[in-house]
């Protein structure tokens, strides 16, 4: 086996199981709303239109700190950034369950809602960004589609997981006489704290401070990594500003906004979708519910492989929105007929997921350092509105109309409106040319 096989193997075995593990926890705690939304609403009063505006302010106080996390990342300590996030956000998400109980004051339960959601995305802020912006420091561009398809999992994996856990927390935990919605929010933030204090002593920042790593890889890796990035200074990719300002760092932005929109009004209105289609049993809710982030997690990672397999970039982000805007609409189409819409719905899953890892490849194929990180976290912070304006008007919709219709095709249109935005995507640096 070569210096450089053994060198990917072990940063892989190293880093990846231990991020991905970190991502789930992140989704989970993001979006486990979804769930506890259902006990929410008969305990608190909340409408739709409540929840869907308090899933989309997390993505308000997201933004906020979006950029200065990633410049973090690149110019301090991924280490300890990462586990102060970790720390802060399990802290927050606990005390989401205790929502309208006294101890929590005088203020209604639906300001407390929304400001928690605020502090939550404070919290969480540059935890994403962070990881992509720290995977470039240990992959190179050729391998890292295949890298951040392991981090990226997290996201339908979580959602495979998060459904029926929340569900069997729900509905079985109703300890000290608090409701099995609040047991969800505080039991599910304590992993993210307990991870926090793991993280400080489990990361290492970058290659050459890597104990774990032998010298003949330690070398191999940190010249590889020193390589890329002086062709890419060459080639103007250097300077912060040059990673904020460029127009096709607006584009990815778009792209990300459209998709983000799609994505999240689907993953908080999922299970209450499955809910409202009469004689289906809590275990079909369950079982429909997750299917789509099954397929999801295997599109993920075909693409992801795929695309560094073939060093095709452009086609391998649009193809998936595409498609998954196309079967959105289908499930729409499919009505009552389960089976069909279930059908669709793993197409959804499927081409929803896919082009995550393939497209964070893209600011990382003509710019490095700090202009890199400014143009990861430029692109999650904005892109990341789509998160506040898609739940939030699927909220509206379906509150207006009764159906949740409408929601989805407004969801159809904006994953498709992300695949053609994509498909405007070009190779422009030597590095990510077909080869």
């Amino acid at each position: 086996m070569t210096v450089m096989e053994r060198a990917r193997r072990r940063i892989t075995r190293r880093l990846m199981p231990f991020l991905l593990l970190l991502y789930v926890v992140s989704f989970l705690d993001r979006t486990n709303l979804a769930v506890a939304a259902l006990g929410m609403r008969k305990e608190l009063g909340f409408t739709e239109a409540i929840i869907g505006s308090g899933a989309g302010i997390f993505f308000l106080g997201y933004f906020l700190l979006e950029i200065p996390g990633t410049l973090l990342v690149e110019r301090w300590s991924a280490r300890k950034w990462i586990a102060r996030i970790l720390i802060s956000w399990g802290l927050v998400a606990g005390i989401m369950g205790l929502i309208g109980l006294p101890m929590m004051g005088a203020l209604a339960p639906k300001s407390q809602f929304f400001w928690l959601r605020f502090l939550l995305g404070l919290a969480e802020a540059g935890f994403f960004p962070g990881v992509v912006v720290y995977l470039t420091h240990w992959f190179r561009y050729e391998d890292r589609a295949r890298a951040k398809s392991l981090f990226m999992i997290g996201i339908p994996l979580a959602s495979v997981i998060s459904t029926p856990l929340s569900q069997i927390i729900m509905h079985r935990i109703e300890w000290l006489g608090l409701a099995g919605w609040r047991w969800v929010f505080i039991l599910e933030g304590i992993p993210a704290v307990v991870l926090g204090f793991v993280t400080l002593f489990y990361l290492t920042d970058r290659p050459h401070d890597a104990k774990w790593l032998p010298d003949d890889e330690k070398q191999w890796i940190v010249a590889e990594i020193e390589q890329e990035r002086q062709t890419k200074t060459a080639e103007g990719g250097a300077g912060v500003v040059r990673g904020l300002i460029h127009p096709r760092i607006m584009l990815l932005t778009a792209i990300y906004f459209f998709g983000t929109m799609g994505l999240y009004g689907l993953t908080f209105f999922l299970p209450s979708m499955m809910a409202a289609m009469k004689g289906n049993s809590v275990v079909t809710q369950t079982v429909v519910s997750t299917l789509p982030y099954v397929f999801g997690c295997a599109a993920i990672l075909v693409n992801g492989w795929h695309s560094d397999r073939t060093g095709e970039r452009r086609w391998h982000t649009s193809l998936p929105l595409l498609l998954g805007g196309v079967a959105m609409g289908l499930s729409v189409l499919s009505g009552d007929h389960l089976a069909l819409a279930v059908t669709f719905l793993c197409f959804l899953g499927a081409g929803m997921h896919a082009h995550y890892p393939v497209f964070w490849t893209h600011p990382g194929s003509w710019l490095t350092g700090s202009a890199s990180a400014a143009a990861v976290g430029l692109i999650n912070s904005f892109g990341n509105l789509g998160g506040f304006f898609g739940p939030k008007i699927v909220g509206e919709l379906t509150t207006r109309t009764g159906s949740f219709q409408s929601g989805m095709w407004f969801l159809s249109a904006s994953l498709l409106a992300a695949g053609l935005l994509a498909a405007f995507l070009k190779p422009r640096s030597k590095l990510e040319s077909p080869g």
